[in-house]
């Protein structure tokens, strides 16, 4: 499963990388399926969030290690190096520039329903 990541990159700014979600764990769900899954992570906290229409944050790092599903609307982001990446209904992204000047946030065509999944703060992608 691909993923966008934004963290920080070697000059210590926000960039944008690709990921892949580890799909190791396989089940039969007895009805004839095979489930496959990712490794659990706990979290302290998960939060839903409405982001209204016009939405235009500046320069901002995530308040704290989370991935971010889109629910419904369009989010875009953008990082310092000039990227912009708009996250439609069903996308997740990890905002994971905790420590660095961080990343711009929008809200494009009207308002977006966003659910956050905090992480750990002393885990690493790895531990994804």
């Amino acid at each position: 499963m691909h993923i966008t990541r934004f963290s920080a990159g070697p000059d210590g700014e926000s960039t944008f990388t690709d990921v892949e979600v580890a799909l190791p764990h396989r089940r039969a769900d007895g009805h004839g399926h095979e489930l496959v899954s990712s490794a659990r992570w706990t979290s302290p906290h998960v939060q839903f969030a409405v982001l209204p229409e016009g939405l235009d944050q500046p320069w901002h790092p995530a308040p704290r290690r989370q991935l971010v599903t889109v629910l419904r609307g369009t989010v875009e982001v953008g990082t310092p190096d000039g990227h912009t990446r708009r996250f439609s209904p069903g996308d997740t992204f990890l905002a994971d520039d905790v420590a660095t000047r961080g990343h711009e946030t929008r809200t494009v065509g009207g308002p977006a329903e966003v659910f956050f999944v905090g992480l750990p703060d002393d885990g690493t992608w790895d531990d994804l």
